[in-house]
């Protein structure tokens, strides 16, 4: 009941770690039977229409169910502490965020045993996704739950931008701020402006699906063109708010092993500003082969191209801020810089893919697989790895091993490049992506034998990290305040894992670096800003939950409310939209009550503080 309730940012960060943990498994999982049927031509492991469903829910699960609640964990761990507050700006916002994320995970994966999964690949083109050619269930399953899914991360999104804006300590302005809390703000304003486009997108597709209105049915007058412009409209910032995080958590982990500041830190923040920018601006390139015509095509081409600028100058600012300092590899840092090279091929090929002439060649073929999966795995994957190693004794007391931290580098990372770097060579001999078999003698049968043992490499360094994980969760919880010895901002002035309140007294900001500062001038914990006083803290409840599961309800509802039931009641209950209504009457009711009930708080009075840190 306590994880129900809770509304504190750091078990909420666990939350959505353990969920996030768990789609992933379930995406990585897809994805081995995907590499299992293309292990060899004309394999027969999987009929087409299974390959359809894997492929489709592993871009699906992955992107907005696997990596999405990792990064957001992530934050709700570290940016409270890094901006010396004692939590996000809403925590009833942020409890709600979480469950309404999860609620809408299971609703899409409860696809699988409900008649089944969404078929028509991770980006449900049109009129692939329309119920002339997708008939079951699936893509109503995708869309209203994705709707509720981003929904979550849509008010996740809103709370970290409230909390930035308002809630940094005395002295931390903007331009005194960790780069992981810079990329938050900026992957925040990102996520404000690109999801709603996308939740658009989901609402006209839900009523050509189950109210026959004509979108994208060409034969009713729709447009599926339309589809692709609002699914890359937030599709191609997607994959910013997916990488800036990692941008995040590299430049916080080279320059801790690196002892130097990290280099050029001012023109890091405006090369991600201009990214945030810039991501906008370009979603047009996943159609240069649809017609668009010369004009639009060399405007998004260069466009493109020109995206690569601000991303080169972080690139050299991580490689500046690694020379000349006392680098120690530590498991966090491996990954830091194994992410540098294996996300600049992926930044390599999408240049060249940016060329509309070469796009035409490459599109729809194994070049765009491995294209996209250096930069999302490659990149953002490997932060997270990252980001895992290094905050992991903030988050929960205990140091990971060392030892088994670098069999998962090693193991994972050379998994990856097996697996997607002869996918490169694959797309350019004309495999094309999506087809379940392919035909022998085309060159294709080596290539695919590695790239499915690479997959299986992968596999084992999640093996090896979840073991990690395991043997650690046995050990005590005594973990130093600052466990690397080198922490360089506050999150690291505090105790592992946290109090409840973080700061006992919010701490003063003297510069970039604020504990480093405070270290450099001989003290061994940071400055308060205040005297010992009293703590508001906020109430645990359970109507985020409630409402959450209101939702879920009414999606549930909707989606079969047009079906045929052999029980007349579940018939009655579904066709006149009462359970959507029981739904919905659950979420308001929640709404209600918060609206009526005014819920004070409570507070840690001082004489409970005596004798703890700051």
């Amino acid at each position: 009941m306590d994880w129900i309730t809770t509304v504190d940012h750091k078990k909420i960060a666990i939350l959505y770690l353990i969920a996030g943990g768990l789609f992933f498994g379930i995406g990585g999982f897809e994805a081995i039977l995907i590499r299992i049927q293309l292990i060899k031509p004309m394999n027969s492991f999987l009929d087409a229409q299974t390959f359809n469903e894997l492929i489709t829910m592993h871009g699906t699960t992955m992107i907005f169910l696997g990596v999405m609640p990792v990064i957001f964990a992530l934050m709700n761990a570290v940016i409270p502490l890094q901006i010396g507050a004692r939590d996000v700006a809403f925590p009833f916002l942020n409890a709600l965020g979480f469950w309404t994320f999860l609620f809408g995970g299971i609703l899409l994966n409860l696809s699988w045993v409900m008649g089944g999964a969404p078929d028509a690949g991770w980006t449900a083109y049109t009129p692939l996704s329309t119920s002339t050619y997708s008939t079951t269930h699936g893509v109503d399953f995708y869309t209203i739950g994705l709707q509720i899914a981003g929904l979550g991360t849509l008010i996740g999104g809103i709370n970290f931008l409230a909390t930035i804006i308002t809630m940094r300590a005395p002295g931390m302005s903007f331009m005194r701020m960790p780069m992981f809390a810079w990329t938050t703000f900026i992957t925040s304003a990102i996520i404000l402006f690109a999801f709603p486009a996308i939740t658009v997108g989901l609402v006209l597709l839900t009523f050509d699906r189950i109210i026959g209105a004509n979108f994208f049915e060409v034969g009713a007058g729709g447009n599926p063109i339309l589809w692709q412009h609002i699914f890359w409209i937030f599709g191609h910032p997607e994959v910013y708010i997916l990488i800036l995080p990692a941008f995040g958590i590299i430049s916080e982990v080279i320059p801790t092993f690196a002892r130097k500041r990290l280099f050029g830190y001012s023109s890091m923040v405006f090369a991600t500003i201009l990214i945030a920018f810039l991501g906008f601006m370009v979603w047009a390139h996943h159609m240069f082969t649809t017609g668009l015509g010369p004009v639009a095509n060399a405007l998004f081409s260069v466009s493109t191209m020109l995206i690569a600028v601000p991303t080169g100058i972080k690139i050299f600012n991580w490689l500046l801020t690694m020379w000349g300092g006392q680098v120690r590899f530590t498991t966090p840092n491996l990954f830091a810089v194994g992410f540098i090279p294996t996300f600049t091929m992926g930044g390599v090929t999408g240049v060249m893919l940016a060329s509309a002439p070469a796009d035409f060649q490459f599109h729809d073929t194994y070049f765009v697989v491995a294209h996209f999966h250096y930069v999302i795995v490659g990149g953002l994957v490997l932060g997270l790895f990252a980001g895992l190693h290094y905050w992991w004794p903030k988050m929960f007391g205990r140091m990971l091993s060392e030892k088994l931290g670098k069999w998962t580098f090693w193991t994972f990372i050379l998994g990856f490049h097996l697996t997607f770097f002869v996918q490169h060579f694959l797309g350019l001999m004309g495999m094309q992506r999506r087809v379940f078999t392919y035909l022998p003698n085309q060159h294709f049968d080596v290539l695919n034998l590695v790239s499915t043992i690479g997959a299986f490499l992968m596999g084992v360094g999640m093996i090896i990290f979840l073991t990690n994980i395991f043997l650690t969760s046995r050990k005590p919880a005594d973990a130093a305040a600052d466990p690397w010895e080198d922490g360089r901002t506050l999150e690291w002035s505090i105790p592992s894992p946290p109090p409840e309140y973080n700061f006992k007294q919010t701490p003063l900001v003297r510069g970039i670096d604020a504990f480093w500062k405070e270290k450099t001038a001989g003290h061994t914990e940071m400055t308060p800003a205040e005297p010992v006083g009293s703590i508001h803290m906020p109430s645990a409840t359970m109507l985020p939950f409630l409402m959450s599961v209101g939702i879920f309800i009414a999606g549930l509802g909707f989606m079969f409310s047009r079906d045929e039931f052999k029980s007349d009641f579940v018939g009655f209950m579904f066709n006149n939209y009462l359970v959507t209504a029981i739904g919905l009457l659950i979420t308001f009711g929640s709404m209600l009550m918060r609206s009526l009930f005014d819920d004070q708080g409570w507070h840690i009075e001082p004489e409970e503080l005596e004798g703890e840190q700051i």
